[in-house]
């Protein structure tokens, strides 16, 4: 059964900033100390460092082989406003168009856009999808932005006529960033306003499930991801959850996905893609088309459409940004 994963990032530290590990490490240490002793944050913080040395992602290739999947997006956030980051975006632009030469067929690449770079990131955004052929956007509204703000429609136009997705997160993120942007109900507007635009809402499979799965029933161009599934610190049984979620009539909008690599902590891509494919309670009465659809072919439907509504002119130019 062919496998794509639609959420994956390059686990280096070239990519991943020094306060984003310290973040999370925040949140483990948190969980860990309220059940007894915990290590010290920073210990934590180094460990996940240490785990971040696939620079040229041929470990991440080596796991996609052993899992069985034959193709992943690579997600590059935009964590520059709010984060020292090792490279700029233009870098890891680059980089990441580096990395898909050096596996070829192998990866997607969504470039990640924070709105508040100006004009002139217009500029360079136009140019890395016309030099490197990127596949999509991702955007990471925890830094500061709502994805339905007024200074990201130039790029949803880019997109509409481009025929490219947009991802955006939502759910949690890291406790120095804003809780209130991640909300799956921010989209709502530019998914109006752009019915040629699909939006992909990471993690919204696992976390404001409810919502989401709302919006995915009523937005055509709305669709939802589960990365992060494997290793969610709220789900006390993930095939469960899985189960369930994919018993709520919304399987022609899920994309699967495994926020890699945030499952190196629970044994590795090959457990985890073996547990959903070939374990008992996954897909326990999910129909094998509903299968294709979750492992592969709604992605590919978000990234080369076959038909789509005309971009439309944004309805809310005389609006506030939101």
């Amino acid at each position: 059964m062919i496998v794509y994963d639609g959420h994956c990032h390059v686990a280096s530290t070239d990519f991943v900033p020094r306060a984003f590990v310290e973040g999370v490490a925040e949140n483990v240490h948190s969980r860990l100390s309220a059940r007894g002793a915990a290590p010290d944050p920073g210990r934590i913080a180094d460990s996940y460092q240490a785990q971040l040395q696939d620079h040229l992602a041929d470990g991440l290739v080596a796991e996609m082989d052993r899992a069985g999947i034959d193709r992943s997006v690579l997600l590059v956030p935009d964590f520059s406003h709010r984060m020292a980051c090792p490279l700029t975006p233009r870098e890891m632009a680059r980089r990441h168009h580096e990395i898909r030469l050096r596996h070829p067929g192998r990866f997607w690449v969504y470039v990640g856009v924070d709105p508040r770079h100006g004009p002139g990131n217009l500029a360079f955004f136009e140019a890395a999808l016309e030099d490197y052929g990127f596949d999509g956007v991702k955007l990471y509204p925890p830094c500061g932005y709502s994805p339905s703000d007024l200074s990201l429609y130039p790029y949803y136009e880019i997109c509409a006529a481009r025929s490219l997705p947009v991802f955006v997160h939502t759910g949690p993120s890291v406790p120095c960033l804003d809780t209130q942007f991640a909300d799956p109900l921010n989209i709502d507007r530019a998914a109006r306003d752009f019915p040629g635009v699909d939006f992909v809402l990471g993690h919204a499979g696992v976390t404001n499930v409810q919502t989401a799965a709302y919006l995915a029933a009523h937005r055509t161009n709305v669709y939802l991801d589960i990365g992060g599934f494997a290793s969610a610190a709220t789900l006390p049984s993930w095939p469960v959850h899985l189960n369930r979620l994919f018993r709520m009539g919304v399987n022609h909008k899920v994309i699967f996905g495994t926020d890699w690599p945030l499952g190196r902590m629970t044994g590795g891509l090959r457990g985890i893609v073996r547990e959903v494919v070939e374990g008992p309670t996954v897909f326990a009465g999910v129909p094998r088309r509903d299968r294709l659809l979750l492992l592969h072919e709604n992605l590919l439907r978000v990234l080369a459409p076959a038909s789509r509504p005309a971009a439309a002119t944004p309805r809310a130019a005389g609006r506030s940004r939101s």
